[in-house]
């Protein structure tokens, strides 16, 4: 296999914040294939955030954003276990990011177990009918419920949804890249989201 280069391993650094040394082994783990070494520091990341998942996140900032019109503002509390990683550049554009997301998603929660049990048992209710009026058997409309039901999720979960500045990636996998590279817990809070003239 031939050497990684250091301008391989800095291009590999400068688009995912990882650190030198894991840039370095995720490029000679990808035979130097940059896309699969983002993604095997992707997982990396997820691995890291599941261990830290459990330590206390006292620390953090309410990030925010306003529209440049004016009429769509933000507030999201993102929180970490120290005061140093809450200055830290990236995770201060985490949170302007995660900010910027949901003044243009609009999702209505954090997480699939967080939608409210009416919401979901009344969207079952219209995406089976809907199979059923599409004369499908009831174990097929049964399965193609189950998959409305993930991109209803993608929808209005702010943690699965596609990231607006790259649709490959989902709000978690951002979250839990940026876990690897902090190597801290993060944890998305409350957010609120005001429009001009919407009923709250």
């Amino acid at each position: 296999m031939s050497a990684i280069s250091a301008a391989s391993v800095k291009a590999l650094r400068d688009k995912t914040g990882a650190g030198m040394m894991d840039c370095k082994k995720a490029l000679g783990e990808c035979v130097g294939d940059e896309e699969k070494a983002v993604a095997w520091l992707r997982e990396k990341g997820l691995s890291k955030a599941q261990k830290r998942a459990g330590r206390a996140t006292s620390e953090g900032v309410i990030g925010s954003y306003i529209h440049s019109n004016g009429k769509i503002g933000v507030l999201v509390e993102i929180k970490c276990e120290t005061d140093f990683v809450a200055r830290s550049e990236r995770f201060l554009d985490f949170a302007k990011n995660v900010a910027m997301q949901i003044a243009a998603v609009n999702p209505v929660c954090l997480a699939p177990e967080d939608v409210p049990a009416e919401m979901l048992a009344k969207e079952k209710e219209i995406f089976k009918h809907q199979a059923m009026e599409e004369g499908k058997p009831e174990a097929i409309a049964e399965k193609i419920v189950e998959g409305r039901i993930k991109k209803f999720y993608k929808e209005i979960c702010l943690l699965e949804q596609p990231f607006i500045k790259d649709d490959k990636v989902s709000i978690k996998d951002l979250l839990n890249e940026l876990v690897g590279v902090l190597g801290e817990n993060v944890q998305i809070g409350r957010f609120t989201r005001m429009a001009l003239g919407e009923e709250a």
